[in-house]
């Protein structure tokens, strides 16, 4: 009975994490609503556990430089064998 609850708890949580990779759109919106849901009913802990995180960089027109550099990788050598 444990193996069968561990064994759907690990593909609940697959599923939840490939619905999060392949319709990422989607998955921010039924998110939203749900914390927003759960912040109405007084959840706050829950709601702000379930509210994605906002989107890092730029993603336009939002007056950030966008000409900054990234920062650069150290470029890794050959190795020389005597």
């Amino acid at each position: 009975m444990m193996e069968m609850f561990i064994v759907a708890v690990i593909v609940l949580w697959s599923a939840l994490v490939a619905f999060k990779k392949v319709f990422p759109r989607t998955a921010n919106r039924s998110f939203n609503a749900l914390a927003a849901r759960c912040a109405q009913q007084g959840w706050h802990k829950l709601a702000k556990w379930l509210r994605p995180a906002a989107a890092g960089g730029c993603g336009g027109s939002c007056g950030c430089d966008s000409n900054a550099e990234a920062p650069k990788k150290a470029e890794i050598g050959t190795v020389k064998w005597k």
